[in-house]
């Protein structure tokens, strides 16, 4: 698994460049497979590349095409975003992410940079991609121009909100500080900020904190008349150069840029001529206003001078170009060397390099946002390629799912139904899907009906089934579908839309039947919540399991929990925590604790336990501050059915989560059961658990 890093700011103007040039080429010192992210770029409307992928990429060589470095400019965020597509934005994100995570050893994430009128809180989106990604964060703000009690707060801040939504903060770094402040300002952070968090603190250094001559061009799109070689002089005040010589030249300072319109000759020779002399400062270079160019003789005097001043020609009136030059805001860019060899040397004099390069080789993360595990459903089923049998192929909702699975090329499909009503109903709901593709088979009428009767009748006459009645039940699409998993046509069922979870799994517990060691098939939901994925069990199918019983739909839930990406954490959820409690039922989840402990002693388990401190971290310190699963319960296990059930329909209407399943467990090969009310995505996303199943089995 690749290294990342998401770097962060808080602001515009943040110094983030030197930073994220410094973290490439300590991962450049650990590996020559090296990837740069930035998922929201903003090139501007002038400017073919960005900026900060195009230096990245140019200065350090890196393997890696620039369209794959990006996913959004930042409009088409804004738009998507106030379109409610909040979903799809990090649905690609994490796809073009977890393709560059394949490739390289160390992948560098850099967020947004504040440029542009946003119309969104970009740290809450950098927030939201980096915890999507599931990749420590990196955040650095700027101190300059602030009050130092200021940037302290703000810098606290904004890490409490990154840690409160269960994001991996693993430094922290104060740019552009005044350098007798370094101290004070460490000390300040080190107080509200874990040791385990890397702090660095950075001094303002004046070259890097100043545009320089180029970025004035490229910003008002000027034309070079003069010393193009020179356009990388640092600009460290600017001033209009309107009055007569003799009261101008007093005024100018050091790495001065001179604004003057184009015809002001006197100007443009007495700049030139101070910028000569060693009794006046050495100046940056000449913006010449009013799109007026000196004429033939003045140019002529000019050529002949020796200088290493850049003099540029731009369009617009003095005070409107003064005003535009004030607004440009430094920048690194790949042909400015001297500014990319000086922030690498700045990161080495103030950054621990080898506190992060530890920091990133030890980090691991356990952590599952509800995107980054419907992602993962996707991909998981996509590698298995499993074939999925769909017994209600008459139902629209079937129909609409198997249309999209076949779009995406995720699994094989089986229909089972005629045909030709298949075809109507596709074209009474105007859904454009290739049935030629798509295996149909009618169990009214199909070539595979007596074996399917033969392996039927022998398998359940000891139990009283007679020929007759098998090849009756062959015609069944329970029967049919299951009886195609047993025959190896199939790896796995999904049905429940039209008909009841016993019509559903009835085939599958006297056919297919349980796995060796397992008494009790059960099912979990993954529910989908806002910022985590828990799985619940068991909420469809065991109305009142005993202790016994409890203890292995516990176990077959951590099990699924674990095949499916998610760290087992499990919570036996009753009316009372710890030992408290009296009562049947909490005696029975307190046995049906004890005896999972039993049979998997490295479980991390806890019950009989509230759901409130399964899942609040607030009440897990006040009733069980031992505990290493009070308030980051990952499995919730209910006591019985009544309770499980109206519990994750509650969360899902309340909320808005998105229920995954049920998923039944213990089954020896997958057979999942829907539910009458079920929509397109649920079907969708039940046939992915079903093949991910099937590639487990």
């Amino acid at each position: 698994m690749s290294k990342s890093i998401y770097i962060t700011t808080i602001e515009a103007n943040s110094g983030k460049s030197l930073i994220s040039l410094g973290i490439l080429r300590m991962m450049l010192n650990q590996s020559s497979k090296v990837g740069y992210f930035r998922p929201i770029i903003n090139k501007g409307e002038n400017n073919e590349f960005d900026n900060h992928t195009n230096t990245a990429i140019n200065y350090f060589n890196l393997d890696i095409d620039y369209k794959d470095c990006f996913v959004y400019e930042q409009n088409e965020v804004v738009e998507l975003i106030s379109e409610g597509k909040t979903d799809e934005v990090i649905h690609n994100i994490i796809k073009k992410y977890k393709n560059l995570e394949s490739i390289y050893d160390y992948v560098l994430i850099e967020g947004t940079d504040f440029s542009g009128d946003g119309g969104f809180t970009e740290v809450d989106v950098n927030l939201m991609i980096a915890k999507n990604l599931g990749v420590p964060v990196l955040i650095v703000g700027a101190g300059n121009g602030k009050k130092k009690k200021d940037f302290i707060n703000t810098m606290q801040i904004t890490y409490n909100s990154f840690v409160q939504k269960e994001v991996d903060v693993i430094g922290v770094i104060a740019n552009k500080t005044e350098v007798d402040e370094i101290d004070y300002i460490r000390e300040q952070l080190h107080k509200s900020i874990p040791k385990s968090v890397q702090i660095d603190v950075i001094p303002k250094v004046n070259y890097l904190a100043f545009p320089t001559v180029k970025e004035v061009v490229d910003a008002l799109q000027g034309e070079i008349l003069f010393g193009e070689q020179f356009l990388n002089n640092s600009i460290g005040s600017y001033s209009t150069g309107a009055m007569q010589l003799r009261n101008y030249i007093t005024r100018i300072k050091k790495n001065a840029l001179v604004i003057t319109p184009g015809d002001r000759a006197d100007i443009i020779l007495g700049a030139l001529q101070a910028n000569a002399s060693s009794n006046y400062p050495k100046i940056a270079g000449i913006i010449l206003t009013g799109g007026l160019i000196p004429e033939d003789s003045i140019l002529k005097l000019i050529e002949g001078v020796q200088s290493t001043i850049p003099i540029i020609s731009v369009k617009g009136g003095t005070f409107g170009v003064s005003n535009q030059i004030g607004s440009v805001k430094p920048k690194i860019y790949a042909s400015n060397t001297k500014k990319i060899v000086l922030a690498l040397d700045t990161f080495d004099k103030h950054v621990n390099e080898k506190g992060l390069t530890s920091i990133l080789s030890s980090f691991n993360s356990d952590k599952l946002t509800p995107s980054m595990f419907q992602y993962n459903l996707l991909q998981k089923a996509r590698a298995s390629r499993k074939h999925i049998v769909l017994p209600e192929g008459n139902d629209p909702r079937i129909i609409e799912a198997a249309a999209r699975l076949q779009l995406l090329d995720i699994v094989d499909l089986t229909l089972l139904g005629n045909k030709k009503e298949i075809q109507l109903k596709c074209n009474q709901i105007g859904l454009q899907i290739n049935l030629d593709k798509i295996n149909i088979l009618n169990p009214e009428d199909s070539i595979h009906n007596n074996n399917f009767a033969k392996t039927l009748y022998e398998a359940r006459k000891h139990k009283g089934l007679t020929e007759t009645t098998a090849q009756d039940l062959t015609r069944d699409v329970s029967y049919y579908g299951t009886l195609m998993i047993l025959n190896g046509l199939a790896d796995g069922m999904v049905s429940g839309a039209i008909h009841t979870t016993m019509h559903t799994i009835k085939p599958a517990l006297q056919i297919i039947k349980t796995k060796p060691g397992v008494s009790v098939v059960s099912s979990v939901f993954f529910m989908c919540l806002s910022d985590r994925v828990s799985v619940m069990g068991d909420c469809a199918v065991n109305p009142n399991p005993n202790a016994e019983q409890l203890a292995e739909i516990a176990l077959s839930s951590a099990a699924s929990a674990e095949a499916f990406g998610i760290k087992a954490k499990v919570a036996m959820l009753s009316y009372s925590s710890g030992s408290s409690g009296k009562g049947e039922e909490v005696e029975k989840v307190r046995k049906a604790t004890e005896i999972a402990k039993k049979l998997n002693p490295d479980l991390l388990i806890e019950g009989p336990i509230q759901y409130d401190a399964a899942v609040d971290m607030s009440v897990a310190k006040t009733k069980m501050p031992e505990s290493m699963v009070a308030g980051q319960a990952s499995v919730l296990i209910f006591p019985d059915l009544n309770t499980g059930n109206n519990t994750y329909k509650a969360i899902q209407r309340e909320t808005g989560a998105l229920a995954i399943g049920p998923m039944l467990q213990g089954l020896n090969k997958p057979v999942n059961d829907l539910s009458r009310g079920c929509t397109v995505d649920d079907i969708f996303n039940t046939v992915l658990l079903t093949a991910i199943q099937a590639n487990q089995a």
